[in-house]
C-alpha cells in the first residue's frame, strides 16, 4: 500500500514534485530563512484557524484533522460550517483558482464524508479581499474529479530520478530554485 498523502501536497505536487522534497528538507527550519513574504503571509493567515480561535462559535469546526480511507489522504481542514454544511479553505490571498486549491478541498471534503459529516457547500475563501469562491462539488464536476484522481495516482507512481521541470515559470516562483538541481 502506498505511503498516506498530505492533502496539502496536491496543491504542492501540481506546482512542482520536486518542491515536495524541499519542504519536507526544510520542515522544522524557521520559515522566514527560505519562505517568500507571500507564503509567510499565508501561514499568518492560518493561524487562528491553527489555533481554534479564529470563531468562538460552536458552529464552526477549525483546523479539524481528517483522514481519508479512499484516496489515503490526510490533514487538516481550515473551517466547516456546521450550521450551513460548508467547508471551506482558507487562502492569503487568491488571484486564479488553480487545480491544487481544489483538490485540497476535494481531499478534505472526502475525508469529512468519509467521517460522517454532510456536506453540501464548498467554498474557497480569499481573505485579502474577503471573497468566497463557490466549488462545485466532486460528484458535479466529473471532469474535475477525473483529474483529482489523476493527481494522487501520479504522486503515488512518481519517480524524482526521471521528474524534469519545463516550467521556467514555476522555477521563478519557487523559493527552493535556488537550492535545486531540477531548475529550468
Amino acid at each position: 500500500m502506498e505511503n498516506p498523502i498530505n492533502i496539502t501536497t496536491l496543491n504542492d505536487f501540481i506546482f512542482c514534485p520536486a518542491s515536495i522534497y524541499f519542504h519536507m528538507l526544510y520542515d522544522g527550519v524557521e520559515k522566514n530563512i527560505f519562505q517568500s513574504s507571500d507564503q509567510l503571509n499565508g501561514t499568518k493567515a492560518h493561524e487562528a484557524t491553527d489555533r481554534k480561535n479564529y470563531t468562538g462559535s460552536g458552529k464552526v469546526l477549525q483546523s479539524l484533522e481528517v483522514y481519508c480511507d479512499k484516496y489515503n489522504l490526510f490533514g487538516k481542514i481550515d473551517m466547516y460550517d456546521v450550521k450551513s454544511k460548508t467547508l471551506i479553505e482558507r487562502k492569503k490571498k487568491i488571484k486564479h483558482i488553480y487545480d491544487g486549491y481544489i483538490f485540497q478541498l476535494y481531499g478534505q471534503y472526502f475525508a469529512m464524508t468519509e467521517m460522517g459529516y454532510e456536506v453540501k457547500n464548498l467554498i474557497i475563501r480569499s481573505l485579502d479581499d474577503n471573497k468566497n469562491y463557490s466549488i462545485a462539488l466532486p460528484c458535479d464536476d466529473k471532469e474535475m474529479l477525473v483529474k483529482f484522481e489523476k493527481v494522487i495516482y501520479e504522486i503515488n507512481t512518481f519517480d524524482m530520478a526521471s521528474f524534469v521541470q519545463t516550467n521556467a515559470e514555476k522555477c521563478r516562483h519557487c523559493i527552493y530554485a535556488p537550492y535545486c538541481d531540477r531548475e529550468v
